[in-house]
């Protein structure tokens, strides 16, 4: 007799080879409508392959301008997430860093080190953009502007570096610093040739880039950008070129990127790739420093939708960029008053009721966690259907993410699930449905294979866990 101890928030079932399946459901949609433009997903992990590590590129988040305190109220629930850097932006401008005193510039940090402080207490490092300009050495006082004098503004970002990486300072190892935010976007900067058709986004990076190289006696930090809207490739090409012209320090390239279509991320990794390759970077780190499903308000951000976009997105970046920074954190406070108003975060604000909710994607997101491992050949997707496979370490355990992605909400799907290669013997079957209880089950392999189907209605995510039995 096998005696199984497990949560009593699990439903329990024995499953033996031969005996006919019964699926478990609550709440679930069962009607299933296959689109016949699609060839229905069989999906196949083959448990005795290796792709190498499949690092968590996703366990990085980023948090936008919505307001100047955004970690408040929010340190344990991101904590949880266990994210490995948090990205913020609007130094300059929110924090009352940099100040001027005639033609002295001083410098008074305590606004941001609380952000900091925060960023680490959630056992992340800071991911600092270097943006916006300080209105006191800004154009006009334009804070998306050129500054007055470029010394100025080379000398704040070398005081910067110097107080975060600094050994006599905060002493912080491993920062990124990213010069600007969406560049293209926030002050019309150029990479042309000419610099009187725009402002010049090589001369706001090459000052920054001296700036960061007269820190001295400073922990390991990286220096990088442009974080455009996009990746362009009249970005790519003139940066690098003057990069290299100028023998400037640029240790990662970066981009934004929001598309509906999580199949757009993987082409531009492939368009980044030859892109950074015809220029002599083919090994560059490569920065995914915002990403979702939509730049603009949407109801799908609070549902379960962006949940499904994260994990079908997911599939598409593994291993191919080195941070991918999920946009964004936390909703800013709705002017209207609403909890849920089609904001980005993976949290709503603490304004409404005094309560911070986990959104969907929150929840997907902290799925998608468990799956760290070694990456296994999975096959057998389609359009709708994708997701990721893993095992330990020892190869003891083998775990599946997969998502029934459909923005439009309309598939639904049986996918046949076949896991081969797996060692004989006893598997507890732990299955995870978003925003269900677990289900355990007890599976006895004899052939080395595991095989189930499973009724996907859209925009449902599934983690599977095979957890092999001592012998």
């Amino acid at each position: 007799m096998i005696k199984l101890v497990i949560k009593k928030s699990l439903k329990i079932t024995i499953l033996l080879i031969g005996l006919p399946v019964a699926v478990v459901l609550i709440g679930r949609a069962t009607r299933l409508l296959p689109l016949a433009s699609v060839a229905p997903a069989n999906i196949v992990v083959e448990a005795g392959t290796d792709l190498g590590p499949l690092e968590l590129v996703w366990q990085s988040l980023a948090q936008g301008g919505e307001e100047k305190d955004a970690f408040d109220a929010v340190i344990a629930l991101v904590t949880a997430l266990k994210p490995t850097y948090i990205r913020i932006d609007h130094l300059y401008d929110f924090y009352h860093a940099v100040a001027k005193n005639g033609d002295q510039l001083t410098f008074t940090w305590a606004e941001l080190d609380k952000v900091v402080d925060q960023i680490l207490q959630m056992g992340a490092k800071p991911f600092i953009t270097l943006s916006y300009m300080p209105p006191v050495i800004a154009k006009n006082g334009d804070i998306t502007a050129e500054p007055e004098n470029w010394q100025d503004w080379q000398t704040v970002v070398q005081r910067t570096v110097a107080h975060f990486s600094g050994r006599q300072a905060r002493n912080i190892n491993g920062v990124i610093y990213e010069v600007w935010n969406e560049p293209d976007l926030f002050g019309g900067w150029t990479i042309k040739p000419s610099a009187s058709e725009g402002r010049d986004y090589r001369l706001l990076y090459h000052y920054a880039a001296k700036g960061a190289g007269q820190a001295q006696n400073t922990n390991d930090f990286q220096i990088g950008g442009p974080g455009t809207t996009a990746p362009y490739q009249d970005w790519t090409d003139s940066f690098l070129q003057y990069i290299r012209e100028h023998q400037l320090r640029l240790d990662f390239y970066s981009w934004h990127r929001y598309s509906l279509d999580p199949q757009t991320f993987g082409q531009d990794i492939d368009q980044v790739n030859s892109w950074l390759a015809a220029n002599g970077k083919a090994n560059l780190p490569k920065y995914l420093t915002e990403w979702g499903s939509d730049p603009k308000n949407n109801p799908n951000h609070d549902n379960q939708v962006d949940a499904a976009h994260l994990i079908a997105t997911a599939s598409q970046l593994a291993q191919r960029v080195d941070l991918a920074m999920i946009f964004e954190i936390k909703d800013g406070p709705d002017p209207a008053g609403k909890q849920f108003w089609g904001r980005w975060g993976l949290l709503t604000h603490e304004a409404t009721d005094e309560q911070v909710i986990k959104k969907p994607k929150y929840q997907a997101l902290q799925l998608l966690s468990k799956i760290a491992g070694r990456r296994l050949v999975l096959t057998g997707g389609n359009d709708f259907v994708t997701g990721l496979a893993s095992k330990s370490a020892a190869g003891q355990t083998v775990r599946l993410i997969l998502t029934n992605y459909d923005h439009q909400g309309k598939r639904f799907e049986t996918v046949p699930i076949t896991v081969k290669g797996l060692a004989n013997g006893a598997y507890v079957v732990k299955i995870t449905w978003l925003d269900q209880p677990e289900e355990a089950s007890l599976f006895i392999v004899n052939d080395g294979t595991f095989h189930q189907e499973f009724p996907f209605s859209p925009n449902s995510i599934l983690l599977l866990e095979l957890f092999k039995t001592i012998n």
